[in-house]
C-alpha cells in the first residue's frame, strides 16, 4: 500500500467512525475501533508506512494526556476527599487479583503493577459520554459518581508515573530524583499556569480561523519547553491540562475548541498507531483468553463490590461508569514500549480493549442524534 492510499484509509477512517459510533449511541466505542483498526491496518503496511503513523500519534499522545488533565477539575480537597477514598477502596480492594492475572500471564512485577494501576483506573475521555446519558442518575449521586471518576484517573495516572520511573532505573534512591523532578514540573507549571491560561483566553478571543492551530501550538511549545529542561514532555502535557481546565469560551471549554485537531485528528491517529503494537498472534493466544476472561471477571467482581461495600447511591448499573479504562491502558502500554516491555505493552492494550468493550455496550445507550451532535 502506497503513503497516499495510507493516508485516504486513515482519512476515510476519521470521518466514517465517530459519525458511526455516535448513531449507535455509543460515542465512547470510537477509540476502541481506531485500536482494533490500526491492529488489522498493520499487516497491510510496510515498516515505513507504519513509523510514519506511529510518528504523528506521539503528538497525538501528547494531546491525550492533555485532553486527561483538561477533564480533571479538582473540587475544593474537602468536597472530594469522600470521592478519593472510595477511589482507594476500589482500586486496592482489586490489585490483589489483578496482580495475580499479570503474574499468571508471566509478568515481573513492576510490568504488574503498571498493569494493575491501568486495569483500576478509569478514562474519563471513555466515560463521561455515558455520565451524561445515564438515566436514573439524579441528585448527590450524580456528581459523586463522576468524582469518583476523576479520582479513579488521578490515582491511576500519579501510579503510573511512579511505574514508570521504576521501569526505568528500577526501586532506589533515583527514583526519589524523578519523583523531585515531577514536582519541580508540577511547580513549575502552576507558576506559570495563570500566565499560560491568560495568554490562551487572549489567543480564543482574539485569533479567528487560525484558532485551533494557536491552541495547539502551544500546548506543543510548552512540551517542546519541558522537553528540553529534561523534564517529560508528557507529564506536563497533562499538569497543563489539568491547570487550564476551568479555561472557556462562549461557554466551550478548550477541549471543544482544539477537537478538530485533537479528538477528531491527532488522538484517533495514537489509538490507531497504539493498535499497530499489538501482534495479531497475540489474539489467539493463552494470554488473549486470560485477559478476556480476567475483563469478564472482574467486571462481575466490580459489580458485587458495588451491590455490596461500595454503593453510589445509585443505579445498580452506576459502577460500569468506573470500568472503561483504555486510555489509562494505553498510557501503560507507552511507557511498557518505552521500557523494552513490548508484551507486557500488548497484553495491557488488550485487556484495556475487553474491560472497555464491555463496560460500553452494558453502559445504557444515549440518544443517537445526541451523541452523534457530540462530534
Amino acid at each position: 500500500m502506497s503513503n497516499i492510499e495510507t493516508i485516504i484509509c486513515l482519512i476515510l477512517l476519521l470521518m466514517a467512525v465517530p459519525d458511526w459510533c455516535g448513531k449507535l449511541g455509543r460515542p465512547a466505542l470510537a477509540n476502541i475501533f481506531f485500536v482494533v483498526f490500526g491492529l488489522i491496518f498493520a499487516t497491510f503496511l510496510n515498516v515505513d508506512e507504519i513509523t510514519m503513523i506511529k510518528r504523528a500519534g506521539e503528538v497525538g499522545f501528547l494531546l491525550v494526556l492533555f485532553e486527561v488533565g483538561l477533564e480533571i477539575d479538582l473540587p475544593s480537597f474537602r468536597e472530594f476527599l469522600p470521592s478519593l477514598r472510595y477511589a482507594l477502596y476500589w482500586m486496592l480492594l482489586q490489585y490483589p487479583l489483578l496482580l495475580i492475572l499479570a503474574q499468571t500471564v508471566g509478568f515481573g512485577w513492576l510490568e504488574s503493577f503498571m498493569i494493575a494501576a491501568a486495569l483500576a483506573g478509569c478514562s474519563m475521555s471513555m466515560a463521561y459520554s455515558g455520565w451524561k446519558h445515564f438515566h436514573g442518575l439524579d441528585g448527590p449521586a450524580r456528581n459523586f459518581s463522576l468524582q469518583i471518576m476523576v479520582a479513579l484517573e488521578v490515582l491511576a495516572i500519579v501510579t503510573m508515573s511512579i511505574n514508570a520511573t521504576a521501569l526505568k532505573s528500577g526501586f532506589g534512591w533515583t527514583i526519589l530524583l524523578k519523583l523531585g523532578a515531577m514536582a519541580v514540573l508540577v511547580f513549575l507549571i502552576s507558576r506559570g499556569a495563570a500566565h499560560v491560561v491568560k495568554l490562551f483566553q487572549w489567543i480564543i478571543e482574539k485569533t479567528t480561523h487560525w484558532r485551533v492551530h494557536f491552541l495547539v501550538l502551544l500546548v506543543l511549545v510548552v512540551c517542546a519547553i519541558c522537553d528540553r529542561l529534561q523534564l517529560p514532555a508528557p507529564k506536563a502535557a497533562f499538569f497543563l491540562g489539568m491547570f487550564m481546565s476551568r479555561t472557556t469560551f462562549h461557554g466551550h471549554s478548550l477541549e471543544e475548541h482544539i477537537a478538530p485537531i485533537s479528538r477528531r485528528f491527532l488522538i484517533p491517529i495514537f489509538f490507531v498507531s497504539l493498535g499497530m503494537t499489538v501482534d495479531a498472534k497475540m489474539l489467539v493466544s493463552y494470554g488473549a483468553l486470560l485477559a478476556l476472561c480476567g475483563a469478564v471477571f472482574l467486571i462481575g467482581f466490580r459489580d458485587m463490590m458495588h451491590r455490596r461495600f461500595l454503593q453510589t447511591g445509585g443505579p445498580a448499573q452506576t459502577f460500569l461508569l468506573f470500568c472503561p479504562n483504555l486510555t489509562m491502558a494505553a498510557l501503560a502500554a507507552t511507557s511498557l514500549l518505552q521500557a523494552g516491555k513490548q508484551e507486557a505493552a500488548t497484553w495491557v492494550t488488550l485487556c484495556g480493549l475487553f474491560f472497555s468493550v464491555i463496560s460500553v455496550w452494558l453502559l445504557p445507550r444515549g440518544k443517537a442524534d445526541e451523541s452523534a451532535a457530540e462530534h
